[in-house]
């Protein structure tokens, strides 16, 4: 691992990337085909029920699928196969319907990319509604930052399958304003692109909200600031340098939005290419989850390379020529309200699982189905009877304690691989375009549906979003001023690592994860939804509100609790962030740094106003 600036940095090479991201997405498609096998079932069993429903096959009958698929062969003959008949516009033929996959293929794909440019919409306009507040008091630098924690924090706990059943059930049931079901126009579209795109929306603009205040508190912009300079001059400059930091974690977003997007495509009976995606590893056809991944795998590595060259033009000259050095953020009062916001919903999630440990979350009474909230039941009961306040209480642990362990090995992963950039060349593109979904049917297939078979699966793909910030970051770090004159004062790569490298991606990657903490927990939820996570009778809030998803049109207290805890659990991680403050570089704190620090900054502070202007 190279820890030199750049211009004199062994960077990987196109050719290096390009390896990367095509071991990976064969290694994909592999992992794909081996599906069947490595559920431990009869693929010809599992085609035939597709097929006909029948459960109990003859052994002829089973005979004639294999000799027809070819079974007997492998599944490598089977993937040589079908690569073989690309080139000829050939993706097969399907196992269970017989129909060519290709214009299956292509129409759920023209479907999702719709549905994801609508929701890409959305997702832009919430972002740039949740970071204007901080965008306009810091171009005024008042860095004073706080209020706008609570919404952010709401709006990005919204479960997308609850959101969406929300948004069919009020706006397209009861109001009849738009359609509620189906894929016949541009009315179709507006619901689940509201349902997909409000949540990443909030994501994508905390993240923003919160690199902001660091790109106005750097020298040019207190330089541009004492000159006089027009506030929304500094704004728009501090927008650019900011986005480049953020830019990076579009990509998961870009492609969840497409074929992460299944259980809002189920609500809303969407033919979209993640709906096909499940429905063709449910009955192991092999021919349309292969055609499905490669075309996500082409659309990651697409979304990739456009991401990083709008990122780089961004940038500018700045970047390559050593000028710009890395955000980092000034620590920020994070206000009265969102102090006492905080300690609220501390003490009202202490609260609930406390009042729900002290009751038993298994006790069934058929007589007691569905009841409202009442001081006997204060959150009401399930479809079978059960207090849904003891349910909530005894999963919290078991929920909190999966996402909390998920997302560290996710920030520990992408931290290793996002500064080992060459061994991580083309990885992150290409593992981001993998659903969790898929990952979540590939670890079911040998693990079975459970909760830590689910947590490995989102470890498989969680990691992406910190690993592509980590290499921003790391790359913008080793441009910076600070950095060639550690360098040139004879600083090795231990030293590099300890006081300059880590100190300006440890802060931001950590804000990263606690703001994708209830982020985790939906994912996890959104597992239980479609089958693949938690089993009954089990406690667990995603689990809670994919049993429960069913009946919030006739009885919405039951999904209010486990979504009231996910919107809790979000307030407070989001405020958490504002605690991981973020340091200058510990080497000005040191008597062979400090020198090597003043003048890194000064000329950082002179050359990096320059080339933004």
């Amino acid at each position: 691992m190279s820890f030199t600036p750049v211009g004199t940095e062994a960077r990987p090479s196109r050719w290096r990337a390009g390896l990367g991201r095509i071991t990976a997405g064969a290694a994909l498609l592999t992992a794909v085909a081996l599906l069947p096998w490595l559920s431990g079932n009869d693929p010809a069993l599992t085609v035939l029920r597709a097929r006909s429903a029948d459960q109990d096959p003859a052994p002829e009958q089973l005979a004639a699928v294999r000799e027809q698929l070819g079974l007997d062969k492998g599944p490598f003959v089977h993937l040589a196969h079908w690569l073989g008949g690309l080139p000829r516009g050939d993706a097969g033929t399907s196992w269970v319907s017989g129909e060519e996959v290709l214009p299956q293929v292509t129409g759920a794909f023209a479907v999702s990319f719709t549905l994801m440019l609508g929701a890409l919409v959305v997702t832009i306009a919430v972002s740039a509604l949740v970071s204007a507040r901080t965008l306009y008091l810091g171009s005024r630098r008042r860095l004073h930052r706080g209020r706008g924690t609570i919404g952010v924090a709401v709006l990005a706990a919204l479960p997308k399958f609850l959101l969406a059943s929300l948004l069919a059930t009020v706006c397209g049931v009861w109001l009849g304003w738009l359609p509620s079901s189906g894929w016949e126009g541009p009315a179709s579209m507006v619901l689940p692109a509201l349902a997909l795109g409000v949540p990443s929306g909030a994501m994508i603009g905390g993240l923003l909200d919160q690199s902001l205040p660091a790109a106005f508190n750097e020298p040019w912009a207190r330089t541009w600031h004492a000159y006089g300079f027009a506030p929304g001059r500094v704004a728009r400059h501090a927008l650019r340098r900011t986005l480049a930091g953020v830019l990076p974690q579009l990509l998961p977003t870009v492609v969840g939005l497409v074929g992460g997007a299944v259980a809002v495509e189920k609500i809303f009976n969407i033919p979209g290419l993640g709906r096909l995606a499940l429905d063709s590893a449910i009955a192991q056809d092999l021919p349309p989850l292969q055609t499905t991944t490669l075309a996500l795998i082409l659309l990651g590595v697409v979304a990739g390379l456009l991401i990083q060259a709008l990122r780089r033009a961004l940038l500018g000259p700045a970047l390559r020529d050593g000028a710009l050095p890395a955000l980092h953020a000034p620590a920020l009062s994070r206000g009265r309200l969102t102090r006492w916001a905080a300690a609220a919903c501390a003490l009202a999630l202490l609260t609930l699982v406390t009042a729900g440990l002290l009751r038993d979350p298994l006790h069934v009474d058929t007589a007691a189905r569905l009841l409202p909230p009442s001081a006997v039941h204060p959150l009401g009961t399930d479809a079978l009877g059960r207090d849904l306040l003891a349910r909530l209480g005894h999963g919290a642990l078991r929920t909190v304690g999966v996402a909390l362990v998920v997302t560290a090995v996710c920030t520990l992963t992408g931290l290793m691989l996002g500064t080992a950039a060459q061994v991580g060349a083309g990885l992150t593109e290409v593992v981001s375009t993998m659903p969790a979904v898929l990952a979540g049917l590939l670890t079911s297939a040998v693990t079975g549906p459970s909760a830590w078979g689910a947590a490995l699966a989102v470890c498989l793909v969680g990691w992406t979003p910190y690993a592509a910030q980590a290499a921003a970051l790391l790359e913008q770090e080793r441009a910076s001023g600070h950095m060639l004159a550690s360098v040139s004062f004879g600083a090795g790569p231990g030293y590099l690592l300890r006081y300059h490298l880590l100190p300006a991606v440890l802060p931001s990657v950590l804000r990263n994860a606690l703001l994708r903490l209830p982020t985790t927990v939906l994912v996890l939820a959104s597992l239980g939804f479609l089958g693949l996570g938690e089993q009954p009778p089990t406690a667990e809030w995603g689990r809670l509100l994919s049993e429960n998803q069913p009946y919030v049109e006739l009885a919405p207290w039951t999904v209010l609790g486990p979504a009231c805890a996910l919107v809790l659990l979000s307030v407070l991680a989001l405020s958490g962030t504002g605690a991981v403050a973020a340091r200058r570089p510990a080497s000005a704190l040191t008597s062979g740094g400090r020198g090597a620090y003043k003048e890194g900054r000064i000329r950082a502070g002179r050359t990096e106003a320059e080339s933004v202007a």
